[in-house]
């Protein structure tokens, strides 16, 4: 199956976005990304944005669409396919593109002091990847203080790790297969995550 995304708002508008073959790549859809940005809002503007298992680059792209300053990739399969979105979009002088192992690649950002406002997480399902992804986030010196987390998962995966820096501010389903988590990260020693209805 071939999926076909597009660039909904913003500068790149309606730009139709390259996606892999096959499923080994899930990208979010139209509706669940509409969505994730209506919630977000002007939280996007000028922010410095983090897309970690990028696949088509969609979630990083959209946001520098909508006015973020500036977004980092990484993903260890589809690199070419987000240059050649970034490309298309006409957004790859905001754009850094890492090709490989996403853990590698934050340990890399951090090691070059470099913060992010807001971050992307939309691994494969059911691979343990967005637990072990947000662990390492919330004890890493990547994020800015009230830097906001969004995290894609399946929908039935619902045990929260252990964190320290971050709390969870909001949680949106769609359907039965898919949510959507919303954390703020703060440097503050004695944050924890709490759920809110």
């Amino acid at each position: 199956m071939r999926f076909f995304m597009r660039i909904i708002t913003g500068s790149a508008r309606g730009c139709n976005l390259k996606t892999p073959r096959g499923m080994a790549t899930r990208p979010t859809s139209d509706r669940v990304k509409e969505s994730l940005f209506s919630i977000l809002g002007s939280e996007v503007l000028g922010k410095k944005v983090l897309d970690i298992f990028a696949g088509t680059g969609g979630l990083g792209l959209e946001a520098l669409s909508r006015g973020a300053e500036s977004a980092c990739f990484i993903d260890a399969a589809t690199a070419d396919i987000i240059t050649f979105n970034a490309r298309h979009t006409r957004l790859s002088d905001k754009a850094e593109i890492i090709r490989g192992d996403v853990f590698a690649g934050m340990g890399r950002l951090e090691r070059n002091g470099q913060r992010f406002d807001l971050v992307f997480c939309d691994p494969p399902y059911h691979k343990g990847l967005w637990e072990r992804a947000i662990t390492w986030l919330d004890d890493s010196k990547l994020l800015q203080d009230k830097a906001l987390i969004v995290v894609e998962q399946g929908g039935d995966e619902n045990e929260l790790p252990e964190l320290s820096h971050m709390r969870l501010l909001r949680n949106q389903k769609y359907g039965r297969t898919t949510q959507i988590n919303f954390f703020e990260y703060s440097s503050a020693e004695d944050i924890h995550a709490g759920q809110e209805e």
